[in-house]
């Protein structure tokens, strides 16, 4: 099996990456559609060798629970993950896109189009299914992609680029992959101006903090999920119950899991004992402040310090508190939350409507599970991450939004 990691320097692969990205910008969409099916298809037929892949990962990870689930490989996350592919051939090609068009009373005729961005970095941590997902956006829109994945992913990364870049008619250089090994690679990459053009982190905090605050490439921010769920005076219980158990327990490692509840003070004394319960039995940790402990008396509430309230725990682990109104409410999510995803409970509108536009996050919801926060469930195919900053795109993001823009002007010998 040849080593990709090591077959050449970080400087060579984004130089094979600037070339690639002029050469796939003139494919056509019937050829990148033609290449994502058979990305698809050598996935599945290579399932075995990624689950060995995989298996090597998890076993050298030292990774439990939550962070174990998000390196875990198996039969169905693979034929999931070949889903996808075929999902993005499938939509629309941006790339080509009249985006708007005129005519100047001198005769000049100016038209607006989407084109690709060119070369794109991302940096992210053990979640090998995203090293596909991010792949497939970056062909379906004529861009180059260079993968900086977490360490712990390694073999999983590699055979899975291997995989990729063995589909006749991939160019060289479209999909590269650094060495995860070293942190030096990470520092080459976001130093990169004029090789790459877009820096995307995708991972904790930590990392989206390190490469925002040093990156000399622009970044395309993607946020941690502090996320919160609030149950008006007006919710219903059982819906209420269905959403915070699946927000919270379905997939907790991921960043749309929701971390923190909020409870209308008016029904604070029958809902918390409710479903603090529930959340205990589905084997969460629950933290409260002083009002939702005391109304949990008897049951095993942690207190929740200041700290807590800005923290995404990413395992099975949830803060409660207790809130006088909505507009309480909409005051701690947006002084706590990183502006990812929230949501209310309510059969009062106008509470909703004032949640909704008050709330200053990417994806807002009204009587829903944050959990829909992805590109999948948006109906993108898949996603590049989700962007909690205000520039250029927020929230889930993939094939658009890989996109730039540019003006062709066509004339008739006029000057100026």
């Amino acid at each position: 099996m040849p080593t990709l990691i090591t077959a050449a320097t970080t400087q060579e692969k984004l130089l094979r990456a600037r070339a690639a990205a002029s050469r796939l910008a003139l494919l056509s969409t019937e050829e990148k559609n033609a290449l994502l099916r058979a990305i698809a298809d050598a996935i599945e037929a290579n399932e075995k060798s990624i689950l060995a892949a995989n298996h090597q990962d998890i076993e050298n990870s030292g990774l439990e629970d939550a962070m174990r689930d998000r390196l875990l490989l198996t039969s169905a996350r693979i034929k999931d993950m070949a889903r996808g592919v075929r999902e993005v051939a499938a939509l629309p090609d941006p790339v080509g896109e009249t985006l708007a068009q005129w005519t100047k009373s001198n005769g000049l005729r100016i038209r607006k189009v989407r084109v690709p961005l060119g070369v794109i970095g991302i940096i992210y941590e053990s979640r090998p299914n995203v090293t596909v997902d991010t792949a497939v956006l970056a062909l379906k829109t004529g861009n180059a992609i260079v993968l900086r994945g977490g360490k712990e992913a390694a073999q999983s990364n590699q055979r899975l680029v291997e995989i990729m870049n063995a589909v006749p008619g991939v160019p060289e250089g479209a999909i590269e992959l650094l060495d995860s090994t070293t942190r030096h690679s990470v520092q080459e990459l976001i130093k990169a101006r004029g090789l790459v053009d877009v820096i995307i982190p995708r991972g904790g905090a930590g990392l989206i903090t390190f490469v925002t605050e040093n990156s000399s490439v622009p970044v395309i921010e993607t946020g941690a999920g502090n996320c919160h769920i609030f149950i008006d005076d007006s919710a219903d219980f059982d819906m209420a119950d269905r959403i915070v158990i699946n927000a919270k327990t379905q997939r907790p490692s991921v960043c749309n899991a929701a971390e923190k509840l909020l409870v209308h003070e008016k029904v604070a004394a029958p809902y918390i004992p409710r479903i603090v319960k529930k959340l205990i039995d589905a084997g969460v940790e629950v933290r409260g402040d002083g009002k939702a402990r005391s109304l949990a008396a008897g049951l095993h509430v942690g207190p929740a310090e200041e700290h807590d309230w800005y923290q995404e725990y990413l395992r099975l682990c949830m803060a409660v508190a207790v809130v006088s109104n909505v507009d309480e409410a909409i005051a701690h999510i947006n002084r706590y939350s990183t502006k990812h995803s929230d949501s209310i409970i309510t059969s009062n509108e106008s509470n909703a409507r004032k949640f909704l536009k008050q709330v200053d996050s990417a994806a807002v919801y009204w009587n829903a599970s944050t959990r829909f926060t992805d590109g999948a469930e948006f109906g993108f195919g898949a996603e590049m991450g989700i962007s909690t900053q205000k520039l250029h795109c927020r929230g889930p993001f993939a094939l658009a939004e890989l996109t730039s823009s540019k003006y062709e002007i066509v004339g008739t010998g006029q000057i100026r």
